[in-house]
């Protein structure tokens, strides 16, 4: 079964930046288990070893004053020594914890493991939200404080995701990835959704804060439909990326290339983007654990890849914003 885009379910006003708000960028991280990316889903085939490297991980970020959305599933959120890292490095005073659902690894279990019910949004109304209060809750009682940030894992939204949401007094979501298409994996489709945020839920008590996606080259002007033209053609993307034509660049580290990640910060901010949200997984942080950090070469190319775009971002005038920032602006 295929799944469906929110937007088209749910339209939602867009969010009008005021001019004091500027340019802005948030970075959240999918704070989550390790596991094996290759393997099928599992309930127990995962660890939280790698949160140990997230303190380095977090001061490079805090020299430069950037505050991080922490957003913590339940493996990580139910481990004391896991939950004892985070705390050290709220200390900051300008990061946040989050919310991030897994449903494999998410009480209660009464789903089959399977690809679609990866995606938190495909399940029952009653099951999802049974998983999302569970997961609130074991927060709370970890680190003091509701969540106010929430993101399904894999982006699986699903149709009464933002109510539930609402009900739970989160205020924002971040759980679609913009320009992408999960279909073929019963997952929902966010092709045709752009980087705006927007409000959603009942009575728009909700913010939804898409991953930014950027087309650049010289056709980029065109869009997601000559982007679904080029998928239609054997290795038509590719070819279109090589050739300068179009490229679609997510604003994260992991598979996306330095040079390509420059150049959509530049085509971002030169077309009127106000705010920017990078993303990225913590588990990279340890190599070994994702396919985009396998080794301490890796690890090395994934700091470079931050500091030349933090460098950019400073050159350019965008500013990072804390969660607070961003609910005052909205």
């Amino acid at each position: 079964m295929q799944g469906a885009s929110p937007l088209a379910l749910q339209p939602g006003t867009p969010i009008v930046w005021p001019d004091a708000f500027g340019t802005r960028f948030t970075i959240f991280v999918d704070t989550e288990e390790e596991f094996d990316w290759r393997a099928p889903f599992s309930r127990d085939r995962h660890g939280t070893s790698a949160m140990a490297a997230l303190p380095a991980a977090h001061a490079r970020f805090a020299e430069r004053a950037i505050p991080i959305v922490y957003l913590v599933d339940y493996p990580v959120a139910s481990d004391p020594g896991a939950c004892d890292v985070l705390r050290a490095v709220l200390a900051d005073g300008r990061s946040e914890i989050g919310t991030q659902l897994h449903p494999w690894v998410n009480p209660p279990f009464d789903e089959a493991l399977a690809p679609r019910n990866s995606y938190a949004g495909n399940l029952p109304e009653a099951l999802e939200a049974a998983k999302i209060d569970a997961l609130t809750d074991v927060i709370v009682r970890s680190f003091g404080q509701r969540p106010r940030v929430y993101r399904a894992g894999r982006y699986g939204i699903g149709p009464t995701t933002w109510r539930l949401l609402a009900e739970r007094g989160y205020r924002i979501d971040s759980s679609i990835r913009a320009r992408y298409d999960y279909r073929l994996d019963g997952g929902p489709d966010f092709a045709a959704i752009g980087n705006a945020a927007f409000r959603c839920g009942p009575g728009g008590a909700v913010i939804a804060l898409p991953l930014t996606t950027v087309y650049t080259g010289v056709l980029r002007r065109r869009g997601e439909p000559l982007f679904r033209a080029f998928g239609r053609v054997p290795r038509g993307r590719g070819v279109a990326a090589q050739l300068g034509l179009m490229s679609r660049v997510s604003l994260t580290p992991e598979g996306m290339p330095i040079a390509d990640a420059l150049e959509a910060v530049r085509v971002a901010i030169g077309e009127g983007e106000r705010l920017l949200n990078f993303a990225f997984h913590s588990p990279s942080l340890a190599p070994g654990n994702t396919p985009y950090v396998r080794d301490a070469r890796d690890l090395a190319a994934f700091y470079m890849w931050w500091d030349q775009v933090l460098d950019l971002l400073d050159t350019r005038g965008a500013r990072p914003a804390m969660v607070d920032e961003l609910l005052d602006a909205a």
